[in-house]
């Protein structure tokens, strides 16, 4: 078979995406708990977004990212999790090769967004204590839009290329990956072309894309804390640390899983493995960001309470 045709038969494979188990004893268990998940996930964000947009307090560039987090962590479990349910009750588990790719590059845009979104939380928390007084000159409106434009820009532009990159390699037969969700480094493995240059290119996007935001993370946090300890009240102190608190618990969560599974496959040669390992980072932050913004912060504790009033009495 020539390469020409071996490349036009890829367009028209299906994929067996075989989710995090065959045992069919295992599969109803799997999909309650995932059920369970994406409805908590939904739920959760779906609050925060509400709670933001109702109350006037909340108007200001903090919550508008947040809000935004919020959004993207919605988009990024119901690209995922509906289409794994959908297999495990249909027990069909083919997914067309346009679809795959589809599903990579919406999965690598929301990761990368997320990346970006979590280094200008860190950039307007450090102008909020470093620099208060010219905080709503630093931070107005249009910049925080443009901010969220810019890193959507980018963060499409990045899933696009790796699509595109995918589609110059050629697959020979039906492929099958023991995955839930599709992702590019699964496809690669596949290819039956060699694959080096979209290999390295993954990683140089990845060391640039998410370690921009990283570095930003980490500069903001060095500022903060130095501007913090040279406060004189112990209050100010807390009330300072106590705004940062959700937004690096959230880091921590966020990279801290996204590390842990990329270290995990290149130590364990598993797919099983290390598919119940890429549920730490796209499952489990999603649902867990609620609730630590909701836990750690009392201004959204206070909106919350009020959301919930007002549709307890709407229902009565």
């Amino acid at each position: 078979m020539s390469n020409m045709e071996v490349e036009n038969k890829s367009f028209v494979l299906d994929i067996f995406l075989h989710g995090l188990t065959n045992d069919p004893e295992l599969q109803p268990f799997i999909f309650v708990l995932f059920l369970s998940i994406y409805l908590i996930t939904i739920s959760g964000n779906l609050l925060i977004m509400l709670a933001i947009k109702c109350d006037f307090h909340l108007h200001n560039p903090m919550y508008f990212f947040l809000c935004h987090l919020s959004f993207n962590d919605m988009y990024l479990i119901s690209i995922t999790v509906p289409k794994m349910l959908v297999n495990i009750q249909t027990k069909d588990q083919r997914i067309t090769f346009a679809g795959f790719l589809s599903q990579a590059c919406f999965v690598v845009v929301c990761t990368i967004f997320e990346c970006f979104l979590l280094g200008v939380m860190a950039y307007d928390r450090y102008i909020a204590i470093c620099y208060p007084l010219r905080y709503t000159v630093l931070m107005k409106p249009c910049f925080c839009v443009i901010l969220v434009l810019f890193s959507l820009f980018f963060s499409i532009v990045n899933g696009l290329l790796h699509s595109l990159m995918v589609l110059h390699l050629s697959f020979c037969t039906d492929l099958e990956i023991l995955h839930f969700f599709c992702e590019i480094a699964q496809i690669l493995k596949l290819a039956c072309s060699d694959s080096l240059i979209n290999n390295i290119l993954i990683f140089v996007t990845a060391s640039i894309f998410a370690g921009i935001p990283l570095f930003a993370i980490i500069f903001s946090y060095t500022h903060i804390v130095s501007t913090v300890l040279k406060m004189p009240s112990s209050e100010g102190k807390y009330k300072a640390f106590s705004t940062c608190g959700s937004h690096l618990s959230v880091v921590s969560l966020f990279y801290g899983t996204g590390f842990g599974v990329y270290i995990t496959s290149k130590v364990i040669d598993s797919p099983k493995k290390i598919a119940v390992a890429s549920v730490m980072y796209s499952v489990v932050p999603p649902m867990l960001n609620p609730f630590v913004y909701c836990l750690r912060n009392r201004d959204m504790k206070e909106a919350l309470k009020k959301v919930i009033g007002r549709t307890a009495s709407l229902l009565w």
